[in-house]
């Protein structure tokens, strides 16, 4: 049965570390390819943190509202990815590897923000305890989906960042084979995920790093 509270509450929780995780993440692949040499972004107005600029229908949207319906323990969702004219980089091959690896470090940084933020809501004086459960709440969101784009992004499968940061560090013949597999990439993922190879192999180090900013939030 659907439950409007607890639907309503999760988004509470939830909206603002989905949309800046995402947003940020594609900012900072943008920002990076502009310094490198390709403005594209920049010329279409994809350097803002405005969530609007960055919305993807179904990622940004349906997905975390089909987690939220099922009464999923986190919510996932992914932006619409920022334009780069690879060869209009500097130097394509070794700045591909800087743009891709910007927005998982993008979210390593925010990780770190939402452990912060889980840490202050539980050292708050009393007179303010009325808003230290909802910071705790959001900052372990933060955590769990930056930790989650980190961890699913350095998959060495193109076309996720990790799978770039491959191609652009491999031997030539090897990285035009890995880079062939891109029109593949997302359904040799989807197989991953719904056979639950993904998490069988992920969701150890996924656990790990989650607890491990836990741990220093809660300190």
């Amino acid at each position: 049965m659907f439950d409007i509270t607890h639907f309503v509450r999760t988004l509470a929780i939830w909206a603002i570390p989905v949309l800046f995780a995402i947003t940020v993440h594609e900012v900072a692949h943008g920002w990076v390819a502009w310094k490198r040499g390709d403005p594209t972004a920049m010329l279409m107005g994809r350097l803002t943190l405005n969530p609007v600029k960055h919305i993807d229908p179904f990622g940004t949207i349906i997905l975390p509202g089909i987690l939220l319906l099922f009464h999923s323990p986190f919510l996932f969702g992914y932006a619409k990815p920022v334009p780069v004219n690879f060869s209009g980089l500097k130097k394509p091959k070794t700045d591909m590897v800087w743009v891709a690896i910007a927005g998982p470090a993008a979210n390593l940084l925010m990780a770190i923000f939402w452990t912060a933020i889980l840490w202050l809501g539980g050292h708050l004086p009393g007179t303010l305890a009325y808003v230290a459960t909802p910071m705790q709440l959001m900052g372990e969101a933060g955590i769990i989906i930056n930790v989650i784009l980190i961890i699913f992004n350095l998959i060495p499968i193109p076309p996720l960042d990790g799978g770039r940061v491959a191609v652009g560090l491999l031997p030539a013949s090897a990285s035009i084979a890995l880079s062939r597999v891109e029109p593949y990439g997302f359904i040799i993922l989807i197989v991953l995920l719904f056979t639950g190879i993904l998490w069988n192999v992920l969701g150890p180090l996924f656990l790990w790093v989650y607890h491990f900013f836990l741990a220093v939030g809660a300190g």
